[in-house]
Parts: structure tokens; sequence; C-alpha cells
């Protein structure tokens, strides 16, 4: 196979899905707005880097100098905001349902007489826990605040009895935790949440892309058009036969049925022709202007999601690389699932099965050691989990980029297998023309 007719291929094929795009504009979208809005928007939702100012309510049934001091306590938590104190539980309920506040603190009767006789004083938090990033920095908050609360009253208490203050203090809480955060410092949620998520949605929109960038082809019954206009030689000859004021791709488009029989299906000696490797390098054309576009989308997310303090050229540089590897994955399993199944309906239907909970299983936002056996060989299986091992051991951890190599040769090695692997699906539909047409 001379490489002349390779690139051909390959040129052929790429002229052909840039006249497309043109005169597509929601395919056009597809590739060029859609994922850059998407890349933005989320950085833009994670704009405010840290949790402030959650909205919780209090029922003070005390309403003692103690209990007033509790509150202040409570608004004074960065974290928190006591939107209202409520007078019932009914009212305080309904604002939890109605989402006006996260959880309220209920301040029991008798709470400073109890801490003065030396008996419990518990502050009761009744909290919405299905928002799980909600309620754990409420409840993290408020605990803080009753540690404090309760270490003011013990301390006094002590005072009282004649102990120096700083004594008084050791006396109270002789050990103490000093906690050191190793990544994330910050608690940064821009750099924890935003910098994972974009990727796993350009994952899922690759995959679309690659699915309805062959898919269409088989929905409108011209896989075999596309084919004969890339196949230089057979092209080259339509070329002598037509007005030579026709356009070349609408020319190969227009006589491909002069090389199929009275079914749309190729005859069996221009059937053996197909070759696998002209359908690879079609295949690199067809998906040049996607893969050209998610690269800048992946510089574009890469360079949002860089921390502040330097990191090494060669963690960006590995990063970058398995972001690109990711992408070109996408979409072949794309093309994969929709070849299999001859329906792009059915392409499209598996593409969302597999990218879009992909995120859940894969270790960031829910602790990869937590999930079950079955769960943690279902995340193993997704792409996406080892991409997201490599951006946080890189972008996060600070790790060499030595240690995610393996993830960047896995990645290749998976690619150019499912790249293979869609090419003889191509062959494969070429030979079964009566299943063209299935939504």
């Amino acid at each position: 196979m001379s490489l002349t007719k390779l690139s051909g291929a390959f040129i052929r094929s790429a002229a052909y899905e840039r006249r497309f795009l043109t005169k597509n504009p929601w395919d056009f979208t597809m590739v060029v707005w859609i994922p850059l809005i998407t890349v933005l928007v989320i950085w833009w939702i994670f704009s405010q880097t840290q949790i402030t100012d959650l909205p919780i309510g209090v029922i003070d049934q005390d309403n003692s100098p103690v209990a007033n001091t509790a509150v202040r306590y409570l608004e004074a938590s960065p974290t928190l905001t006591v939107r209202q104190l409520y007078y019932s539980n009914a009212e305080a309920e309904a604002a939890i349902l109605q989402r006006d506040i996260y959880a309220v603190v209920i301040i029991p009767e008798n709470f400073s007489r109890n801490i003065l006789s030396g008996k419990p004083a518990p502050l009761i938090l009744q909290v919405n826990a299905q928002y799980g990033t909600h309620s754990g920095i409420i409840q993290t908050s408020v605990q803080a605040v009753a540690g404090t609360l309760s270490a003011g009253v013990e301390i006094q208490q002590l005072v009282k009895q004649g102990i120096a203050p700083t004594q008084a203090a050791i006396a109270y809480s002789p050990i103490k935790i000093q906690r050191i955060s190793l990544f994330n410092a910050a608690t940064d949620y821009q750099q924890f949440l935003a910098s994972t998520v974009i990727p796993a949605l350009l994952h899922i929109l690759a995959m679309v892309i690659g699915a309805t960038t062959i898919g269409r082809e088989l929905r409108d019954k011209k896989l075999g058009h596309w084919y004969r206009f890339i196949n230089t030689e057979i092209s080259d000859k339509a070329f002598l036969t037509k007005n030579e004021t026709t356009s070349a791709l609408e020319t190969a488009q227009t006589n491909n049925s002069q090389h199929f029989n009275n079914k749309g299906k190729l005859p069996n000696k221009h059937l053996e022709q197909v070759s696998v490797v002209v359908l690879l390098f079609g295949l690199l054309g067809k998906y040049l202007w996607p893969m050209l576009a998610y690269s800048i989308w992946a510089m574009l997310a890469l360079l949002l999601s860089r921390p502040q303090e330097s990191i090494a050229i060669g963690s960006i540089l590995a990063t970058y690389a398995g972001l690109i590897l990711l992408i070109m994955l996408s979409f072949w399993l794309g093309a994969i699932f929709t070849l299999s199944s001859f329906s792009l309906r059915m392409g499209l239907s598996a593409t969302a099965f597999i990218s879009a909970p992909s995120y859940a299983f894969a270790g960031v936002t829910f602790p990869y050691i937590a999930i079950s056996s079955s769960a943690q060989h279902w995340s193993n299986a997704l792409p996406l989990t080892h991409y997201l091992k490599l951006h946080v051991a890189q972008l996060q951890m600070h790790a060499p980029a030595a240690v995610s190599l393996p993830i960047v040769y896995g990645l290749t090695i998976a690619t150019m297998i499912a790249m293979s692997l869609t090419a003889l699906l191509t062959k494969r539909a070429l030979a079964h023309p009566e299943r063209w047409g299935a939504r």
C-alpha cells in the first residue's frame, strides 16, 4: 500500500468531513461551541474556590446568655450563616424542604442551667444529609463551634477554682491534633472538583461525537459513498467520467452507485479490495477536525486547572498527553459501539451508559477503596478512571511524571487497539449495506 494512496485517503476524508461540518451547524456546534461553553461554565460554577456562608436556622428554646453566645459563634463561623431564628420545628422543617436552609441547630431548654450544674447540655443539629458536601461542612463547623463553646465554659469553671488561664487551657485539652493537609491544602473546590469534572464532560462529549460521526453515515446510508470517495483509485476513475465543473466530493458521492449492485451492496470483487489500512487512514481524516478542536479545549482545561504553585513541565506534558489519549479513545469507543450495533441510536445509548456515570466510579468524589469489589472491577475497566488517577497525581499531588507513565502507555495501547477495531468494524459494515439506515 503506497503512502500516496494512504495520505490521499486521509486528505479526502478530512475534506469530506470539513464540507459536512460547514453545512451542518449542529454538528459543528458539537465539535466547537458546546465543549468550549462546557469548559468555561464549569470553571465559572466553581469560581468561588471555597464554600462559605451555608444558610442554617436556629431554634433557641433557652434564650439565655450562653445560648446567645452559641448563636454568635455559629454566625461567626466562615462556612455558616444563621439565616433566621425559628420558633417551632414545623417552621424549620418547611424551610429545609424549601431549601431556604440546609440545617437547623436546636438549643434545648435549660441549656445554660445544665451547663452550670455540670449536666450534659447537647446542641441538637438536624441537617439535610441529601447534600453530602453541604451536610459534611455544616456538621464539621457546628462541631467546631460546640467544641469552642464547651472549652470556654470548662476553662471559665477551672479559672473560678483558682487555676491560671494557661494551665486551665492545658488541663482541659492536654492532647491536641495538628492537622497538615498534604494535597489541596487550601481546600480549593475549583482545583478539587472543577479540574476533574471538565475532563469527564469532555470524555462524554467525545464519545457522542465518535458515535455520531460514523453513525450518521450508517443512518443516511452513505457509508459506501464515503468509502468510495476516500478510495483514491476508484475516485480518480470517477473524475474522468464527470463534468469538470462538479466538485470532487459531489462527483464521488453521486457516482458511488456505479460500484454497488441494485441492493446497494459492493460487488464481491470490490468488497475484497476494501483495505483496512485505507479505512484506518480515512477514519483518521474523518475525526481530524474533532481531534484538533478537542486538543485546544483540553489545553484550555489544563491551563485553567493548573494550581498556583509551579508544576514541573514533565507533569504538565504527561497530563496533556493522557487527556489527548483519553479523548481519542473516546472517539473510537463511540464509533465501535455504533458500528457494532449498526445503529446510531444504540451507539448513543451505549456511550451514555458507559460515559455518563463513569465519574462516579473514578474515585474522586467517593473513595475508590470504599466501593464494592464489583464496582472496583467496573471502575478499572473505564478509561476515565485511569486518566483521573494521572490527573490527580500530577496536578494535585505533584508526583514525578515517571509515576504516571504506565497510565500513558496503557491509554496509548488501548487507543491503538480501539482504532484498529474501528477499521475492522467499518469493513464489516461495508459488507452489510442491508443493515444501513437503522435509527
